[in-house]
């Protein structure tokens, strides 16, 4: 398995205009040797168990609740509704969500490796971006003492969210990582 590797948001990815403001953006990537398709991907990322902590506590403080077969509705296109977010962009290899508050943004995209640059496979990116807010006493654009306290866990538990994907991907049968119950 490719190890997690930190990365410059690609220019021609949907979460690229909230990598040049103010706020945050980050962006981490996994190669499989594999074909992984968007929805594969958003599948095994949004159903991991560790993603399942994320669900329980997302249940319990913001009255949000999902499942599995919302995570398969995201995956395939039929809901623009999961959980916390909405999706604000999507492409054939690119989803961008956007949570309640508007304030955060996740990303994901699953890339085909052309065979021309020696690689096989697919090249698997997950990004957040959190966009600041106006500190109603000063005016200013400020990210907030929070988001600094927890940027360090954020980045760490971004990269533990990517390898449990990528982890999903490798060990679920293709029919099921797409969907598909006629095996």
């Amino acid at each position: 398995m490719s190890a997690i590797q930190p990365a410059a948001i690609p220019p021609f990815a949907l979460l690229k205009a909230y990598g040049a403001g103010s706020g945050y953006a980050d962006c981490y990537f996994a190669e499989i040797d594999s074909h992984a398709s968007l929805e594969s991907f958003v599948l095994a990322f949004y159903t991991t168990p560790l993603f399942k902590l994320e669900q329980a506590i997302l249940r319990w403080i913001a009255s949000k609740p999902s499942s599995d077969a919302d995570a398969l509705q995201l995956a395939q296109g039929t809901s623009t509704k999961f959980a916390v977010w909405t999706v604000e962009e999507r492409s054939s290899d690119q989803l961008l969500l956007a949570d309640f508050s508007g304030r955060t943004r996740s990303w994901l995209m699953a890339q085909s490796l052309a065979a021309g640059d020696g690689k096989k496979g697919t090249r698997l990116y997950f990004g957040s971006a959190v966009v600041p807010r106006k500190n109603r006493h000063t005016g200013k654009q400020s990210m907030g003492l929070a988001f600094c306290a927890l940027l360090g866990f954020h980045r760490a538990y971004s990269r533990l969210l990517l390898r449990s994907a990528v982890s999903g991907l490798r060990s679920t049968p293709k029919c099921r990582a797409t969907g598909n119950s006629d095996a």
